[in-house]
Formats: C-alpha cells, structure tokens, sequence
C-alpha cells in the first residue's frame, strides 16, 4: 500500500487549475471526463456541484480480510486496528486525495475513484460508513472507509475529493473535522451474513492442537475448537476462536486473547450464502 499525502504545493496547484472552470453539476451515472492518474495530486478538470454529491448509502456489509490485516506496517512503522469500531469517534484534520490515485486499487482491492464517497483511514475496518462534520463550517458527509491512510500523524483521515467538495475544503487541502462510525446494525437494511473466526494456531499433531484448545479455554468466554482437514495427505489441525457473529466481536476476542497467546491470530471469515 503506498502512503498517500497532499503537499501544500499539489492543493496550490489544485486551486489553480479549478479557478479556470466554472462549478458544474453531473448527476449520478452521467459520464464524467477520463482521468489518467498523475504524477503530482490534484483536483480533475472539472469542478464539482457540493449541492449535487450524494452520501454514501450506509449498509451492513461483510467485513473480510482484505484490507484488514491486524497489525499492519508501512514504511517501517506497525499500525493496529481499534478493538472496538462501534460509537468510535475522532477530531482531528482531514485531508483530501484525488487525481494521483483515481483509477488505483485501494487497500481491500476495490478501485478508487475520486467522485465517490469514500476515504481511507489507518485503523478502522474495512469497509464501515463514517460521518464526517466539517468543524470550521458545520457540512457533514458520509463517506464509506475502503483504503488505507493518511500516514501522517497530523491528520486521521483521507477523504475523496468529492466528499472534499461537499465539505467545503477541496480548495484549502486541509480541514478540521470530527468523524463517527455508523452503526449499521440498526439502519433497517438486510443484514450482512458470516461467520468470524480466529484462527490461533495449526499443529499437525491433533494432540498439541487438543492441548492448546484446552488451554484457551480455561477463563475464556469465546468458543474454541479445533478444524481438522488434510492437505497433501497431510492432516492439519487448525485451532480457532469462533464462530463469532460480527468483526467488532471478532476484535473482542483478539483482544481477550493478548497476554495468553503470544502470537497473532489471522482472521477467517466464512460467509453463509
């Protein structure tokens, strides 16, 4: 994944290239001008219509690896996810990415596109729906988290241009703002179905499998069990936490887990068609 920022140059260069047009609206699905990614950050052609930019549509969705390793490092530095997404909230700065990476695979794989709203942030799962209060001029959005970022200290999240648009700052580069995770347990939708488990460890002895099941039992209030299966005529006893209901449960385990595990457990995630 590579850390994105935006330059106090590339804004400066953004506003420029905006103050030639004038703001336009394009309606959803209406096709928008090709972008070919750039080798400086920047605003595209056109200048959005924050009256015409839509929220994101808050769902529940399956929360699966890509995008979700747990602990994670980029350049150098190991990064963790929170234990608990649920009611997170966070003040800080925002900033905003745009022609550099539109058209880029972001950090669960997906493709980036400037006119979405999405952002990136280092520790929230992916995806989850954040709303995000504009503090300098009260705009809120709501943006969907499917990328990895800001990797810097001074902001906690790298919003689209498009939602930079309906916030009020493409222009400055920079924003203060509050964000707040959606519970999307409780919109009235369909619920995302899976099964999480953590897998701990694979013995290909069943008995040292058995031997830690049991170990991880004693004081633990999550199921443990054992997965057998054979690979190469080779049998693999795999030992798991699980099954749990959701990623946030999921967390809690990993968490209840530290101080009687000195590893770190890999997230399976079984969904039920």
């Amino acid at each position: 994944m590579i850390p994105r920022c935006l330059p106090l140059c590339a804004a400066l260069l953004g506003l420029l290239a905006a103050c030639s047009y004038q703001p336009v609206a394009i309606a959803p699905g209406e096709q928008r001008p090709l972008i070919t990614p750039t080798e400086q950050d920047g605003a595209p052609p056109e200048v959005l219509d924050p009256g015409s930019i839509a929220d994101a549509t808050p769902r529940a969705e399956v929360i699966r690896l890509a995008g979700n390793s747990n602990p994670y490092q980029v350049l150098g530095k190991t990064y963790h996810l929170v234990d608990d997404h649920r009611g997170f909230k966070q003040r800080g700065v925002a900033s905003w990415y745009g022609t550099k990476f539109h058209g880029k695979a972001t950090a669960n794989g997906e493709i980036y596109s400037l006119y979405e709203m999405s952002a990136a942030h280092r520790s929230l799962p992916i995806p989850v729906y954040v709303r995000v209060t504009n503090l300098q001029n009260g705009r809120q959005a709501v943006v969907r988290v499917n990328d990895r970022g800001p990797f810097h200290s001074d902001r906690i999240i790298d919003l689209s241009y498009a939602a930079a648009v309906k916030l009020g700052f493409a222009r400055q580069g920079t924003a203060a703002v509050e964000i707040e995770v959606i519970d999307t347990d409780n919109t009235g939708g369909e619920q995302a179905v899976a099964d999480y488990y953590l897998q701990v460890a694979a013995f290909s002895q069943l008995a040292s499998a058995q031997a830690l099941q049991e170990s991880l039992r004693q004081g633990m209030s999550y199921p443990v069990s054992v997965a057998s299966q054979l690979a190469d005529a080779q049998a693999i006893h795999r030992v798991r936490i699980g099954p749990l209901p959701d990623f946030a449960t999921a967390q809690a385990a990993r968490k209840a887990l530290r101080g009687r595990w000195s590893g770190e457990p890999q997230l399976v995630v079984d969904e039920r068609r």
